[in-house]
């Protein structure tokens, strides 16, 4: 007799180890399949940090997804007794008619967040290293920080196999078949099964899932690390996270945390990667110089490169989430097409997909991340 798992996670990173947990948790019969080993830097939940925001620019609709995951990152801070979550605040920089600003104070308008709106002077009187242009405003966070990413994704791992989940690394999904009682998935190391599938795999999704009307495109993207004398780029309270929003793109970055330095990445732009397994670790020159270029044109001081890692984007047409059920099997689900802007969710995200697997009844807070929006 064959053995049916209850579910399989196939893609153990930030979205499916939280899954794999909040499923294991309900006392389910749970499986994660990973490819890699846990908490890899081969996608896109590595880089040691990411950025964890309430007032979202890019849609007031995330908001209450974000103000759930707070609680749920908090958990499982309890559950591994390990701090995940530092909150510095985040300061986000543009022109008031930019999609930042706008977006950013349009979101704090209607869930009532808590920001505070900087001029020029304001920004370059708290920040001194900061060089604003004419015509920029800034707000503050309060609220916003830091996940540690690789060590979330350890936590879920760690707090799954403690609730009783099986995780098969290092094992890759060669074909997924259905049928009348159950999925099978035929990979390196054997043949599993389960009532219920969920394909978390991020930048292999468009590998297993084709939807004409919901393409997804995967990108290249880097993160850099800079070395600097100047001590005041250590101290959260004198250089917090920030976004930028100017002509040349969009760019984002943390505090120096660690011996590695400042990290700064471009969030626009990228280049597209045709397969994921052969991604291309190198720096990429002109990603170099135009994240150099933000450096110069927005803070004082000599920054000296030290360190640089690539990670992938997973992008839809619209940068939205897409998290569905299969239309052709309703045994399959997916969540992917995280757009660069997903991990800070992956700690609700696991619980609402979770819930809607075995309850069999969706949140309506993931309508407009279907396939059908």
């Amino acid at each position: 007799m064959i053995h049916v798992y209850d579910l399989i996670v196939v893609g153990c990173g930030g979205m499916g180890s939280s899954l794999l947990y909040h499923a294991a948790e309900r006392g389910s019969h749970v499986l994660g399949i990973e490819q890699f080993t846990t908490a890899h830097d081969r996608g896109s939940s590595h880089g040691k940090t990411r950025i964890i925001r309430q007032a979202y620019f890019e849609h007031p609709n995330y908001v209450p997804l974000l103000l759930e995951a707070y609680e749920r990152w908090a958990d499982l801070e309890e559950v591994v007794q390990e701090k995940l979550f530092h909150q510095t605040g985040l300061l986000q920089i543009g022109v008031p008619e930019g999609e930042l600003i706008r977006g950013v104070l349009r979101s704090a308008s209607e869930h009532h967040l808590s920001v505070e709106q900087m001029d020029r002077s304001d920004i370059q009187s708290r920040y001194p290293m900061w060089k604003v242009p004419d015509g920029f405003e800034g707000v503050f966070e309060k609220r916003a920080g830091y996940l540690l990413v690789e060590r979330c994704v350890a936590a879920y791992c760690q707090a799954a196999r403690q609730a009783g989940a099986s995780l098969e690394s290092e094992t890759q999904v060669h074909s997924i078949r259905s049928n009348d009682s159950h999925v099978t998935l035929e990979t390196n190391r054997g043949t599993f099964h389960g009532k219920r599938v969920v394909l978390s795999v991020g930048a292999w999704l468009p590998a297993f899932l084709q939807i004409p009307s919901q393409p997804l495109n995967v990108l290249r993207k880097h993160l850099h690390w800079f070395q600097t004398d100047d001590t005041r780029y250590s101290n959260v309270d004198q250089f917090p996270i920030f976004f930028v929003e100017y002509e040349k793109g969009s760019f984002y970055g943390f505090p120096s945390l660690d011996a590695y330095g400042i990290k700064v990445g471009e969030h626009s732009r990228g280049e597209v990667v045709h397969d994921p397994s052969s991604l291309d670790p190198s720096i990429d020159p002109d990603d170099l110089h135009r994240v150099q270029s933000f450096l110069g044109d927005f803070l004082t001081g000599s920054f000296e490169s030290y360190m640089h890692n690539v990670c992938m984007y997973t992008m839809t047409r619209d940068q939205h989430f897409l998290i569905d059920r299969h239309p052709s099997d309703s045994r399959i689900w997916f969540a992917g097409g995280f757009s660069g802007h997903g991990f800070k969710f992956a700690s609700v995200i696991g619980k609402l997909v979770s819930d809607w697997c075995f309850d069999e009844q969706k949140d309506a807070r993931l309508d407009f991340l279907g396939i059908e929006r």
